[in-house]
């Protein structure tokens, strides 16, 4: 961030905190509240015919999500509504933000300086969402979902309030 931009408070989308974690850890997309995917208002993440997974709701007007894995982005969406990320060990996850959202047109999301197959790291910005704008016609709850374990089994801590790269998994 330079100086006019410091000094007229503007946020550079891109330089969000950096977080490091292992290969085997799931984070929190942004600043919100972790909710359960069963709560959701849409029968294909709700009754979890996708997978495994669970859901977030935003206050903010505004919020950018992160990759909630260190990995490969797989499929960004053109809208900036959902993408997907391939970890580095073989899991496989879906971020869909809102219900419906894809009729929004990518009006509300912004893509962030990541392009389909490019590395991820876990925080890394992908999408900027205006909430307060999408919000006035669609669900903004947001879903992450495993569409591939990889072998693996997965259990999420309860539904809380979470900060963007708190660990999402329950400890064994």
């Amino acid at each position: 961030m330079g100086l006019f931009d410091k000094l007229l408070k503007k946020e550079d989308k891109t330089s969000l905190p950096k977080i490091n974690v292992s290969d085997d850890a799931i984070v929190a997309l942004a600043d919100g509240e972790l909710i359960d995917i069963h709560t959701v208002n849409d029968p294909a993440f709700s009754q979890e015919l996708m997978g495994k997974g669970v859901a977030f709701r935003y206050s903010s007007e505004k919020i950018v999500l992160c990759s909630p894995v260190n990995g490969n982005l797989v499929a960004l969406f053109p809208t900036g509504h959902a993408f997907g990320v391939r970890s580095n060990n073989g899991v496989e996850l879906l971020v869909h933000c809102g219900i419906d959202t894809i009729d929004a047109k990518g009006d509300g999301f912004t893509l962030l300086n990541k392009k389909q197959g490019c590395p991820v790291k876990a925080g890394d910005p992908i999408v900027e969402v205006d909430v307060n704008k999408l919000s006035k016609k669609y669900d903004m709850s947001t879903m992450l979902i495993i569409t591939n374990d990889n072998g693996r089994n997965f259990s999420f801590i309860e539904p809380k309030q979470v900060k963007m790269g708190d660990n999402i998994l329950r400890s064994r």
